[in-house]
Parts: C-alpha cells; structure tokens; sequence
C-alpha cells in the first residue's frame, strides 16, 4: 500500500471518528435526561423533560447509524469483528433503544398513573443501559479484545465485563447525565430549571471522580492508551482544554447561560473523543494479549477504489446530515411549553 492510499486510510479514521463524536454529543444529551427522568417530582416534569428531546431524540440517532454505515464500508473487517465479539451486548443496547422508544411514544397514551409510571421506569432504565453499554464497548476497544490469527473474536460475554469496561461505562453514563442536566436546564424554566442548576453541580461531580478514576486506572492497567500523550506533551493541550472546558460548565450556569454552558460540554466530550482517538490511531481494534492480530486501517481496510467512491458519497451525505440536524435545533429552539400535540 502506498502513501497515497495509507492518507484515504487515516481521512475514513478521522471520518468515523467525528460521526461516533457527533453521536455521543447528541444522543449523549438525550440518554442523559432519560437518566435523570425519574428525579423528577411530577407529571408536568417529566412531560416536559419528555419535551425537551421529543423533537430531536430520533434525529439524533441518525449520527449512531450512519457512523455504522461508514465503518462497514471503509472497515468492513472491524464491523464484522466487533460485532461478533459484542454481539449479545449489541443485541442489549438495540433493544434499551428500542425500550425507551417505545417508553417515550406510549407514555402520554393513557392517563393511568401506573401506566406511565411503568413507561417512566422504561425510559429511564433504558437510557442508563444504553449509556452503560456503550461506554463498555469504548473500554473494551481501549482495553484490547481477544482475536485470533484471522482477527476472529475467540473470547466471551463475561470476558467483555471485566472491571475497566465497567469502570468506563460508569464513566460514560456519569458524562451523558452531565450533559443531559445542562441540556435540560437550557430548555426548561421556573421551578424544575432550579432544580435542574442543582442537578449540574452533583452530575459534574460524579463525573469528575469517575473520569479521575479512569484516568488513574488507564496510566496503571492500560499504558498503551497515553504513550502517545507522553511521547508528544503538546497534545496534553487537548487534555488541558478538556479540563477548562468542564471548569468552565458551573461558572456559566451560575451566570445563568445555559447555550454555553451545552457548549462547553460539548467542547468537553470532543476532547475526550478526540484523546482517544488519537492513543487508538492507527488501530481500530486492539488484540489483547497478541497486539500482532490487531486490526488497523491498513489490514482492515476496503480497496482504494471503495474508499474513493464511499469518500465522494460521504462529502455529499454528511453535510445534508449536518443541514438536517442544524434546522430541527433551530426550528425547536427556546424553552419547552406543553400544548395537546406533547408527549
């Protein structure tokens, strides 16, 4: 393979990186509410926490399914790894998205008290197992996977759960409860936004001890994901960012804007997403303990002539994804008010 088609190689990285970025930033605010649902104190509340991502939630998984598409086309030897060796886990997260789906659909259909209790109680449980889920894949990639010689998965379900993955699980529902919370106060007004301001401050700080952990646990067990921070100290700036950009989070809420607030957690999982991808490249698929049965974008890679063609569809698809996603924001945009057509 020559350096022209390496450079194709690292373009598709890149790629799906930032469409797996714009997923978590998106669906990440709205598993984040659903998290937070069942804190509320009335009907009216969670109508109106309901509300809030009512009009964007399904766009906004959108970026999961096309970042899906892209991998399957440019790396169709990682899709088929991973989703083999997460097959049961996968299987889990497609039905707690479904669940809460569902849970946000019928809520509303029956005025029964325990009716939409049941349905609150499926929305909730379904978006912390969603975010629970995906954060143990992410510990899984960075952790390394147990693959064979023909890059086959020949480990086990319980073999998944091993105590980092469930450590950046539990990151990961702590960083999406964060961004649900700010996001939440950024729609809602009165006595629940109050309330709401509350919730940022206790979210960042579960966050900030379950990240500090993670950081902690990656330098001792997993050394690989930041030898390229401490072979380049420059990039300890995205890392910095990160942190600024949390800092930033309580000082804009205490000044009462929200909007940048949302920003500044989304700068926040940018960096994050940013830092790991940046210890993963070249590889997309660490083998763990045989690092030589790795996958990376040279051995799992489609042909030029595909990554050609599926990179000229990309420049064309994604900026209607993007014009999408801008115009629903900005036709939903302002505080959430309940009429007959709500949820």
């Amino acid at each position: 393979m020559n350096f022209g088609d390496l450079d194709l190689n690292t373009v598709w990285f890149i790629l799906i990186g930032v469409l797996f970025t714009g997923y978590a930033m998106l669906d990440g605010f709205d598993l984040g509410v659903g998290a937070l649902h069942l804190f509320t104190r009335t009907d009216e509340e969670r109508r109106i926490m309901l509300n809030a991502i009512g009009p964007v939630w399904d766009g906004n998984e959108v970026w999961l399914v096309t970042g899906g598409g892209a991998l399957f086309a440019a790396f169709p030897e990682v899709y088929a790894t991973v989703f083999s060796g997460f097959y049961l886990a996968f299987v889990l997260l497609l039905v707690a998205l479904i669940f809460r789906a569902v849970a946000i659909e019928f809520r509303s259909k029956q005025p029964m008290r325990w009716w939409r209790r049941m349905w609150d109680v499926g929305f909730s449980a379904g978006s912390v197992l969603s975010s629970f889920l995906i954060g143990v894949a992410m510990g899984n990639i960075a952790w390394g996977m147990p693959l064979d010689e023909r890059h086959e998965f020949s480990g086990t379900f319980l073999g998944l759960l091993h105590p980092y993955a469930l450590l950046l699980g539990v990151t990961t529902v702590a960083l999406f409860m964060m961004h649900g919370a700010i996001y939440t106060a950024m729609k809602t007004e009165g006595d629940l936004q109050e309330r709401v301001r509350g919730w940022i401050n206790n979210c960042i700080i579960f966050f900030i001890i379950c990240y500090a952990v993670t950081t902690m646990a990656t330098l001792l067990y997993v050394p690989h994901m930041a030898a390229r921070l401490r072979a380049n100290p420059w990039l300890f700036s995205i890392a910095l960012l990160n942190m600024l950009a949390i800092a930033n989070i309580p000082r804009e809420i205490h000044h009462r804007r929200e909007g940048r607030a949302f920003l500044s957690s989304c700068v926040a999982m940018i960096a994050l997403m940013g830092l790991f991808g940046l210890e993963m490249y070249p590889n997309l698929v660490l083998s763990h303990p045989f690092p030589e049965h790795s996958l990376n974008i040279v051995n799992a890679a489609s042909s030029p002539r595909t990554l050609g063609i599926m990179l000229t569809i990309a420049l064309i698809g994604v900026p209607i994804v993007l014009a999408y996603t801008v115009s629903i924001y900005w036709i939903f945009r302002g505080k959430v008010k309940l009429d007959r057509m709500s949820y």
